[in-house]
C-alpha cells in the first residue's frame, strides 16, 4: 500500500552509511522529511540534494529531520554524501523495500536501470503520520521546495 496523507507512514528497512539497518520507523519522535531520488550523480538528484543541504538550517530551526533514500548502494551513497558535503543521512534502499512500501517505484530510469525511486518527498510529522507528498510525473522534475518548507512548519 502507497504512502498515503493522513495515514500512517509505511515502515520499511533501509541501511544508512555505516552499513547498518534502520527501520524508517526509528524516525518518530520529531518530524521527518523523506526525500527519495533516482539516483546519486544523475545532475538533478544531485541539485536536488545540495538544495536540501542549504536549507538544513531552516529545516534546524523548526526541528526537522531530513533523510534522503535512493535504491544506491550504502557505499555509493556514502561517497555521494561525501563529495557534496551533505549534512543530512541517505539510506540506501537496495532491496527496494523502502520505495514499493512508498508506492513509487520507477520501472525504468536512464540507460536500462530498473525498478530505482521516483522523485518524492514526503512530510511526516512526530508520530510518523504523512501530512504532506509530491511525487514527480517525470524524474528531471524538482520538487517544489517552498512547498516542502511549508509543509514541514506545518508538520511541526
Amino acid at each position: 500500500m502507497a504512502a498515503e496523507v493522513g495515514k500512517p507512514a509505511p515502515d520499511a528497512t533501509v541501511i544508512n552509511a555505516d552499513r547498518q539497518a534502520v527501520k524508517l520507523s526509528s524516525l518518530r519522535g520529531k518530524p521527518a522529511v523523506l526525500a527519495f531520488f533516482p539516483g546519486a550523480w544523475t545532475g538533478v538528484c544531485d541539485k536536488e540534494m545540495c538544495t536540501f543541504r542549504d536549507s538544513m538550517a531552516r529545516f534546524n530551526a523548526v526541528n526537522v529531520q531530513v533523510v534522503g533514500i535512493s535504491v544506491d548502494s550504502p557505499f555509493a551513497l556514502k561517497m555521494f554524501a561525501e563529495q557534496y558535503s551533505l549534512n543530512f543521512p541517505l539510506m540506501s534502499d537496495f532491496n527496494r523495500e523502502a520505495i514499493r512500501a512508498y508506492g513509487v517505484v520507477l520501472p525504468e530510469f536512464v540507460a536500462g536501470m530498473k525498478e530505482v525511486s521516483q522523485r518524492a518527498v514526503f512530510v511526516l510529522d512526530k508520530d510518523g503520520v504523512v501530512r504532506w507528498k509530491w511525487v514527480a510525473d517525470v524524474p528531471r522534475n524538482e520538487p517544489p521546495y517552498d512547498d516542502v518548507e511549508k509543509a514541514v512548519k506545518a508538520a511541526s
